[in-house]
């Protein structure tokens, strides 16, 4: 039995090699039995009621992946939050809260989008709080398509404009957030993604061991973590499509 993770694939139509690595991943027989993706799955998610062909294409794959028996868990990232049940009941996965707990070879593990941990870019934390707020997420899905598209093209430029700007320290996880959420739910392991810089973190404190295993973004290589009797991050060359 194995279990993988991925996250901040950022999946678009413009995005062909990303796109390509993805439907190779899912294809073979490699993703496990089963695997989880911890947000930012797609670059940008308007509503469950907007469709294309790309993201038929993209939900036809996690539909046939679950049918040959691979368990699907989805959480949201800051990209995709509005990733709702539809979209995950026609592609065959579970959405699940972030953070949420699971266990892997007798321990417990936290597993999170990551973007909650950042709390020192206060203005991002305003915009999450913002955006997850269900009142707000019910007034922009009655906004038309072409709204919300608009609304979504001018949040991912702001977004790119205040990340050249910021700090790195500021654009990575608080330590304190990370020691806060390991103490809250008792647990020595963590995974997330979202900060694209993949490592594994460890580290003794009041004579315990403790992990921080962080997920790589797919801009330029792709990235999966694989469970099995140890965690084993991996990187790995995108396709060139002709």
């Amino acid at each position: 039995m194995s279990t993988w993770f991925i996250s901040d694939l950022h999946l678009a139509p413009e995005e062909t090699r990303i796109t390509a690595g993805f439907l190779d991943f899912m294809l073979e027989p490699q993703c496990g039995d089963t695997l989880y993706i911890l947000g930012d799955f797609f670059n940008y998610w308007i509503g469950d009621d907007y469709s294309d062909e790309y993201i038929e294409q993209i939900q036809q794959i996690l539909k046939a992946t679950t049918e040959r028996g691979v368990n699907i868990f989805f959480m949201h990232g800051n990209r995709d939050f509005l990733i709702g049940n539809e979209f995950c009941q026609k592609s065959g996965m579970t959405l699940l809260k972030d953070p949420h707990i699971i266990e892997l070879n007798g321990e417990k593990v936290i597993l999170m989008h990551g973007d909650s941990l950042c709390t020192k870019d206060e203005a991002y934390m305003q915009f999450r709080k913002m955006a997850r707020d269900p009142q707000w997420q019910t007034q922009f899905l009655a906004q038309s398509i072409g709204e919300r598209i608009d609304f979504a093209t001018k949040a991912r430029a702001q977004s790119k404009s205040n990340t050249s700007m910021q700090d790195e320290a500021i654009m990575d996880v608080t330590p304190e957030e990370v020691s806060i959420q390991l103490l809250k739910h008792n647990a020595f392991i963590m995974i997330h993604g979202h900060t694209h810089r993949p490592a594994i973190h460890k580290w003794h404190e009041s004579g315990q061991d403790f992990q921080r295993i962080v997920l790589g973004d797919w801009y330029t290589k792709g990235w999966y973590l694989k469970v099995e009797d140890q965690y084993q991050l991996v990187e790995f060359d995108l396709p060139n499509p002709e």
